[in-house]
């Protein structure tokens, strides 16, 4: 892989420039220390898988901070567990606490146990005291990588030079090439802490072949290193974000669905072209948005008498947006400017803890038949375009290849409304009628009446 070397070869080799800043390898040796590999499983019906995510040291009581995208949204915080917090370069993991994950910042929430706080160092350390000079275009920073399990994650360092700062809607530096891992830190030359590291974005190539006129495009992604990074100004104020549950809640919720940005042409008919607009695709059946008198294709203009700002590209307005009321809390009243036909109004919204969501949803495991039964929560009801007020019938989350749930035809996703011809109105009722049909060593089959799409089909399950 480019650019990898050990942490000392590196500085000399990859970075001349950071040479010349006064004692760039203790710099180097007290930064490692506030990044750590996090090694969790994965624990379903059918395995037990392990993944490896990077993260940073925040506080002086071991809490570190992992990116979104290092623990799948689908997966229950039930179905996480044995968390291990590796330091660089040493084999030997040590156990820690899953916290949570914060859904403003989207960052997971981890705690390293006792025996490694001492060795740890809070990124805040390195932090300029007071308001910090954002990163500009041409600026010289570097940051830390961590190789994988099998090299005992090995730190090395990135080195590039800022080559653009953008709103995507948080402030996001984006260098010439890679400067740090996902999740972990980058510094300028003095070592003062001035972002963290993004996932990868892609980059576009093009493929020629002999067999091929023309070339092909190729999307690239490097999982391992990012030329991106949010800004420590959008770090910073949110470290102590710290969920008080691993389910995250309270969650904020208005339920105004499927935000699109404003087309531009609208937006320069309306004279708006000095500012973005959120279009409102759906309102929520029973949300806070239903009962402020929202309607789809409101288009929302601003919040509590702020404009919302003009981003290039369009579509950040959505995040931005997603991100003002995701910051509230449930109970928070929030003024929304909006644009409904040619008349322009301000709609009083109060915010309330979002309904269960599919990954907090209970789960039954039915290894007979073959399939995990989940509840059915609010979110499949939107989906399946049903009332959200009867969550009815139990969805197949998980078949078991060749068992007999996946002979007779059950798929993922499938909707269970009745089982041998009884209605199943909510979770515990299909978990009794399920676990005495399991129990029952005469029983040949059962028969399962499921909704798919707009589709609905009788399943003969053959047990025997």
């Amino acid at each position: 892989m480019k650019r990898i070397l050990t942490a000392l070869t590196a500085l000399t080799v990859l970075a001349p420039g950071l040479a010349r800043a006064a004692s760039l390898p203790d710099l180097w040796a007290a930064r490692i220390k506030c990044t750590v590999a996090v090694e969790y499983v994965t624990e379903t019906e059918l395995e037990r898988r392990p993944t490896i995510a990077y993260g940073t040291v925040v506080d002086s009581n071991g809490t570190i901070i992992l990116p979104s995208s290092a623990i799948d949204p689908r997966i229950s915080p039930k179905q996480i567990k044995d968390f291990k917090v590796y330091l660089p370069g040493n084999p030997d993991g040590s156990p820690a606490q899953y916290l949570g994950r914060d859904a403003f910042t989207g960052w997971h929430f981890v705690r390293a146990g006792s025996a490694v706080r001492d060795q740890l160092v809070p990124v805040t350390k390195f932090a300029a005291d007071g308001p910090s000079r954002e990163a500009a275009m041409a600026d010289e920073v570097w940051g830390i990588g961590l190789r994988n399990k099998d090299e005992d994650f090995m730190p090395y360092i990135l080195q590039s030079h800022v080559a653009l700062v953008q709103s995507l809607p948080q402030r996001t530096a984006i260098a010439q090439q890679e400067v740090a891992g996902p999740g972990l830190p980058v510094f300028d030359r003095d070592g003062r802490f001035v972002g963290l590291g993004l996932s990868s974005f892609g980059q576009t190539f093009l493929e020629f072949s002999g067999s091929e006129r023309g070339g092909a495009p190729v999307m690239l992604v490097n999982v391992e290193e990012s030329s991106a990074f949010l800004v420590a100004a959008e770090v910073l104020p949110y470290l102590g974000r710290i969920p008080s549950n691993v389910a995250g809640r309270p969650l904020p919720w208005l339920g105004a669905f499927g935000l699109e940005p404003m087309d531009r042409e609208v937006g320069a008919f309306l004279k708006l072209e000095s500012q973005s607009g959120a279009v409102i695709s759906e309102v929520l059946e029973g949300s806070p948005a239903e009962k402020a008198g929202l309607k789809a294709r409101d288009i929302i203009l601003g919040v509590d008498g702020k404009p919302l700002p003009r981003f290039r590209p369009d579509r950040v307005v959505v995040d931005y947006v997603d991100r003002l009321f995701t910051s509230r809390a449930p109970g928070d009243v929030v003024t929304l400017s909006i644009l409904r036909g040619s008349q322009r109004m301000e709609v009083k919204a109060t915010l309330e803890d979002e309904p269960k969501l599919v990954r907090e949803a209970d789960r039954a495991y039915f290894d007979k038949i073959g399939f995990t039964a989940r509840e059915f929560v609010y979110g499949d009801a939107i989906a399946r375009h049903a009332k959200a007020g009867q969550l009815n019938g139990v969805v197949a989350h998980l078949v078991k290849p060749n068992s007999p749930a996946d002979i007779a035809g059950l798929r993922p996703d499938d909707w269970i409304k009745e089982i041998d011809g009884i209605e199943i109105g909510d979770f515990q009722s299909a978990v009794t009628k399920l676990t005495s049909i399991q129990g029952d060593p005469l029983r040949a089959e059962t028969v399962f009446l499921v909704s798919r799409g707009s589709d609905t089909a009788v399943l003969r399950i053959k047990l025997r």
